[in-house]
């Protein structure tokens, strides 16, 4: 594992790791991460697809882990900054070094949603999508719907407005966020539009991406609904072509995957979901 520090077009730094593979059979797989979710996270599994040829590349965007600055009061970082020039740094880094590979991005939770952001989602062969949807709460269950109302629509914003960033690991959802992806995050909960809205306010390239896309969705993941993720490939990326896999609870050796677990070492058995469409 190598510790890169690559610079972005407004000159932020994003710390990345490089899993490279002993054997290496010219694949590489960039992983997107969910909102507020450390790279650590993914570690156990990029060097699983390490150890199956893969080049895997995990980064933190702006704002989070390893990229997070001194002081969250006041840095300028959105959901929006993440796609167009976070992810777009990792892009070019790959585009650079690794120019003749078959690429692969996955994108967990929101990394889905920033591709559209981001004119370099071209290069991948294909995608493959954890855990994401177009979040609208009319797309969520009764009990999950409640929950967002009062959690985005009453305390997200009144302790962002307080504290000038949302301390997300006070209510259990990862690491503190930056004021602005704090606010996108509750447009696509609550806009009618979601990560339309978002791609509105930013060059879309959404529409432009045509790739196979492999969509895998945990069936005891209580914030994702199967109509949120039919409306992110119907509504969002309507050109991509995607196959669809749910993940019982009964696959998972500990009985659960939730909307993070299935990165989890203890769930190495269900990589294979992934390996056996991407080798």
């Amino acid at each position: 594992m190598e510790e890169l520090v690559l610079t972005t077009q407004d000159n932020i730094s994003i710390t990345a790791h490089l899993f490279l593979p002993e054997k290496n059979d010219h694949k590489i797989l960039l992983i997107n991460s969910a909102t507020g979710v450390k790279q650590q996270v993914y570690f156990s599994f990029a060097q699983y697809f390490a150890r199956q040829g893969f080049t895997v590349i995990t980064y933190d965007y702006r704002g989070i882990g390893l990229s997070k600055p001194a002081h969250m009061k006041g840095f300028d970082a959105s959901m929006r900054i993440w796609g167009s020039r976070d992810y777009k740094t990792l892009t070019k880094y790959i585009r650079t070094r690794f120019p003749v590979y078959k690429k692969y991005c996955l994108g967990h939770s929101v990394g889905a949603l920033i591709l559209g952001m981001n004119e370099d989602s071209e290069i991948f062969e294909e995608f493959i999508f954890v855990g994401t949807q177009n979040a609208f709460v009319g797309n969520l269950k009764l009990k999950t719907k409640i929950e967002a109302y009062l959690g985005f629509g009453i305390v997200q914003p009144v302790t962002t407005g307080l504290l000038g960033y949302f301390p997300a690991h006070w209510f259990g959802l990862g690491e503190s966020l930056p004021k602005n992806c704090a606010y996108d995050w509750r447009t696509l909960i609550l806009n009618k539009k979601s990560t339309n809205r978002l791609l509105d306010k930013i060059d879309d390239h959404s529409k432009k991406l045509t790739q196979k896309v492999f969509v895998i969705r945990a069936e005891d993941d209580v914030w994702l609904t199967e109509k949120g993720v039919k409306s992110l490939l119907n509504d969002t990326y309507p050109n991509l072509r995607p196959t669809y896999r749910l993940v019982k609870v009964s696959e998972s050796e500990k009985k659960e995957i939730g909307h993070v677990n299935f990165f989890r070492s203890y769930n190495e058995k269900l990589w294979n979901v992934i390996l056996n469409v991407i080798k």
